[in-house]
């Protein structure tokens, strides 16, 4: 399926609009502000941007849900081993995208919460006036809200990567699905798609 899966992190490089919401909302945005501040000095921000990316995104819960059935069937040293490396695949895939996407606008629409999950609704308005809806799923644990899903244009990040991943899985075996991870194949099935041309109104 082509899409721009993980725009949404890319996302956090623009210039974020005052909105009034809640504790989630609240918890997206001050890390976006930190980018906002990072990426206005000189220098290679890779690794600060890394590390928001880590404290604002729940690896482990997106590693969980894009095995989908097959993470139950992990041994716990085989989950901790694809953490790492699922983690690593959306990094190096769209670290850069987070360093090239200046110039936009995100609006914080709406914020829907059901106990200790919710969803935080954003529009980013890029430079070129294209607005793409991007919405936020988050999860409450140990007293901190971060992201597990990131919902663009109808499409979840996650369910992308299950479908993906299930296919190596079935097709093959988990143990070439890692052996592609580890490889940091570009061109791997694990992979998300080609992306699209920004959507204009």
């Amino acid at each position: 399926m082509r899409t721009r899966l993980f725009v949404g992190v890319a996302a956090m490089i623009a210039a974020a609009s005052p909105v009034a919401a809640g504790e989630p909302t609240d918890a997206l945005k001050q890390r976006v502000d930190r980018v906002v501040t990072i990426l206005a000095q000189p220098g290679d921000h890779r690794s600060e941007l890394r590390r928001i990316a880590e404290d604002i995104f729940d690896f482990e819960e997106m590693s969980r849900r894009a095995l989908g059935p097959h993470w139950n069937a992990r041994t716990p040293e085989e989950r901790r081993e694809f953490v790492p490396l699922f983690t690593d695949l959306l990094e190096r895939t769209y670290i850069g995208r987070i360093e090239s996407g200046r110039g936009g606008t995100v609006h914080y629409v709406g914020e829907t919460t059901d106990g200790d999950e919710a969803t935080v609704r954003t529009r980013v308005v890029t430079a070129k006036s294209a607005e793409i809806p991007i919405d936020y799923r988050m999860r409450r644990k140990d007293g901190r809200w971060r992201v597990y899903d990131v919902n663009i244009e109808g499409v979840s990040l996650v369910n992308n990567y299950r479908s993906q991943f299930n296919t190596v899985i079935r097709s093959s075996s988990y143990g070439a699905l890692v052996e592609r991870l580890r490889s940091r194949e570009p061109d791997a099935a694990a992979s998300p798609g080609t992306p699209r041309s920004p959507r204009r109104n």
